[in-house]
């Protein structure tokens, strides 16, 4: 790419370059004329298309010419016709015989299914990565008891395992949704301008149903794709929005990860770390600032994918009768860009994790001064249980607690086990021992160690992303492999 124009932050900086090479121009246009390729060598079958022809077209299905095409398109406003001319220019032999029976949507939407396809699979992948980088931190701190905070204030004692697998359960929820969002990725199929496959019949002779939809099955098996029974010019518009959602999904428990990071990282707190290299620079004015950009970059990035599905819905909404070009310039950027944002966040995520340091010591003292008002459920409890009055008491346990508060927020250690233990109304019912006891915040964590470590057995158990299987080569009887050069640039 060129520095003296605008790009896309997609095209060189964020999401993986495996990624943004699938949706490149180039790539596009290549698999374009694989489509042309794998339909010419089906059409053969059935003598529309001579051996002598397939070899030419195959010959020069890799010579994409994207300025040849771009210099067309100005002139005709039609980017596939402008393919299809350069690619006849140069198989000049099969050229003639290239897009027989087809519409434009045969071809597009076939690659774009392949491409959304595979692009999912990737991002799939990764979420699994992810998913086993958690279970690893909450097999490592099952046991760690911490603070858990509600309205953003010290509630009860949790542990820092079962906090993690509160995040892996989102990233369960969202890899259920991917997979079914994959599963369902349809292609359109082989069947001509308003999804009747009329042209292609008419090109067999009308012999029956079964040889256009045997032929359709030739083209979408070189690239791992099946179509639904029904089709109009387009699949599904609404499998974009099933997708999509699917991404903001992953976006949404991403979002709120990297925000509780971010919260936790924060010298308030100072639980949690995210890695910051040793010669990272956190300011240009402040050189002592340690900002948590990872986190900050995930919430940022994050916001962008539920817009995505939300023009995605207008898409399947809109796109009236058997189609309209309503969702045609946007799908050029929704539908990448959703991909490569979710293949950015969840990397980012997956450094975070495996990177995240645990400051243990400041985890103990967020305990020691917060976790003891925890335990006045319990006193409660076992000082109405040997006799006591359950409204009296409460009001005792809330005086001493605000009181206790009020020390704290002097910055003075935690009083609260010493002024209950100086109640008689209290100590005349429990041992002060006992009162002491019920106030110690590891005694407080109820089944989470062990409900954490399930889920870490679950995810260690979950069976890996679907695969998309790539572009396969024709049968050998279709065609005989040619000793022409294959590399012949426009010359129309």
């Amino acid at each position: 790419m060129t520095y003296d124009s605008y790009a896309s932050p997609f095209s060189w900086r964020y999401g993986r370059a495996e990624l943004r090479s699938l949706f490149s121009e180039h790539e596009r246009r290549r698999l374009w004329r694989q489509v042309w390729l794998a339909l010419a060598e089906a059409q053969s079958q059935y003598g529309l298309v001579s051996a002598e022809e397939v070899d030419d077209i195959r010959a020069h299905a890799d010579d994409v010419d994207v300025d040849a095409a771009l210099k067309i398109e100005g002139e005709i406003h039609h980017d596939l016709m402008a393919e299809i001319r350069v690619f006849a220019s140069q198989a000049r032999v099969g050229g003639g015989k290239l897009h027989l029976g087809a519409t434009s949507m045969d071809i597009e939407d076939t690659v774009e299914t392949y491409r959304l396809r595979r692009a999912t699979a990737m991002i799939g992948a990764s979420l699994g990565d992810l998913l086993r980088a958690f279970a690893r931190r909450i097999r490592e701190t099952s046991d760690v008891v911490c603070m858990a905070f509600t309205h953003l204030q010290p509630a009860e004692p949790t542990t820092l395992g079962y906090r993690f697998a509160v995040y892996a359960q989102d990233l369960l929820i969202d890899d259920a949704a991917l997979r079914f969002a994959f599963e369902n990725l349809t292609a359109k199929g082989m069947r001509g301008a308003v999804g009747t496959a009329a042209s292609y019949q008419q090109l067999l002779n009308g012999s029956g149903a079964g040889s256009v939809e045997s032929m359709e099955r030739a083209v979408l098996d070189r690239f791992g794709l099946t179509a639904r029974d029904i089709s109009t010019q387009t699949y599904p518009r609404k499998l974009d929005f099933l997708l999509l959602s699917a991404l903001a999904g992953i976006g949404a428990s991403l979002s709120k990860f990297a925000a509780d990071i971010r919260i936790l990282s924060s010298p308030e707190f100072g639980e949690l770390r995210e890695p910051f290299g040793e010669k990272q620079v956190g300011s240009s004015a402040m050189p002592f600032k340690r900002n948590p950009i990872l986190c900050e970059r995930i919430d940022s990035l994050a916001r962008l994918l539920p817009a995505y599905a939300g023009v995605a819905w207008q898409n399947a909404a809109t796109n009236y009768l058997e189609r309209t070009l309503d969702d045609s310039a946007n799908r050029r950027t929704i539908l990448p860009e959703a991909l490569l944002c979710t293949d950015e966040i969840v990397q980012l995520a997956i450094r975070v994790v495996n990177g995240l340091t645990v400051e243990t010591k400041r985890i103990a003292d967020n305990l020691r001064t917060y976790g003891p008002f925890a335990g006045t459920e319990s006193v409660l409890l076992e000082a109405v249980r040997a006799g006591g009055d359950r409204q009296a008491t409460h009001e005792l346990l809330r005086a001493a607690s605000m009181r206790a508060w009020e020390a704290v927020a002097r910055g003075k250690e935690n009083p609260l086990g010493q002024l209950l233990t100086e109640e008689p109304e209290l100590t005349g019912r429990l041992d002060p021992a006992e009162i002491r006891r019920m106030l110690e915040p590891s005694g407080h964590t109820g089944s989470a160690p062990a409900r954490a470590l399930a889920l870490a057995d679950r995810i260690e158990n979950l069976e890996p992303f679907p695969a998309q299987a790539t572009i396969t080569r024709a049968p050998a009887s279709l065609g005989r492999p040619s000793t022409r050069a294959s590399k012949t640039r426009y010359s129309g």
